[in-house]
């Protein structure tokens, strides 16, 4: 099946200005994500969209396609994902390169281990989902509705972690990256759609980059991965 992988990545950042092109241990952000969907056997095309061309300069140094900018009115802070996405299948259909997979790669989860697109689009493949989302798996108790709570465990009856069954259990979204049908993305007009699959990466890979101090952390748990490769 033909694969490709989208990045979208916005000039404008409120929280860390230029955070998708900001170093991150000696690279620009976005540089991991395509140097990671790169590497995928699976992946036919890495694509960036966006609509700043120093971000297209450096994306194309590292591999990635930028075969347009994106327009103003779908690259606001109130312009969602999907219309980047769609508007990305548009520019596919007119050129008659619209894959059958379309990979959302999110560049400000930066830590993922090597292989994982491809585990994912086997295990895609292989049990016919429609979309995928990248979760982890939560430790965590959580509640809800300040006026009123609601948890999301019986506190009458605390269980241990261990004892959780497994359909009980709750999952992160990461937000790393999601699969989708290109047909079912078109239709729906929504990244998830059909019958959705999870697919669990460990809790390190779930930390995502918002501001000043998450660069810090990432740089940190990089350093600690790659001192850890190889035992």
């Amino acid at each position: 099946m033909s694969t490709i992988a989208f990045i979208p990545a916005r000039g404008g950042s409120k929280g860390v200005p230029q955070k998708n092109i900001k170093l991150l241990a000696g690279k620009p952000l976005i540089a991991w994500s395509i140097q990671q969907a790169k590497e995928s056997e699976l992946i036919d095309r890495v694509i960036v969209s966006t609509d700043c061309s120093e971000i297209a300069e450096i994306a194309k140094k590292f591999g990635a396609e930028v075969p347009y900018l994106r327009p103003s009115d779908i690259s606001g802070d109130t312009a969602s994902t999907e219309s980047a996405m769609l508007h990305c299948c548009e520019f596919l259909k007119s050129e008659n390169c619209l894959p059958e997979i379309f990979i959302l790669v999110q560049c400000t989860s930066p830590l993922r281990k090597m292989g994982i697109f491809d585990k994912a689009i086997e295990e895609f493949n292989k049990e016919r989902y429609d979309s995928m989302l990248s979760v982890s798996l939560s430790h965590r108790f959580t509640w809800k509705n300040q006026e009123q709570p609601i948890a999301s465990y019986d506190f009458r009856n605390r269980p241990r972690r261990q004892d959780i069954r497994k359909e009980d259990q709750d999952y992160l979204e990461t937000g790393s990256f999601y699969i989708t049908k290109t047909a079912k993305l078109i239709e729906s007009k929504n990244r998830l759609v059909g019958k959705i699959g999870m697919f669990i990466t460990p809790e390190v890979e779930s930390f995502e980059i918002d501001s000043e101090v998450d660069f810090v952390i990432c740089e940190e748990l990089m350093k600690h991965r790659n001192l850890n490769k190889g035992k």
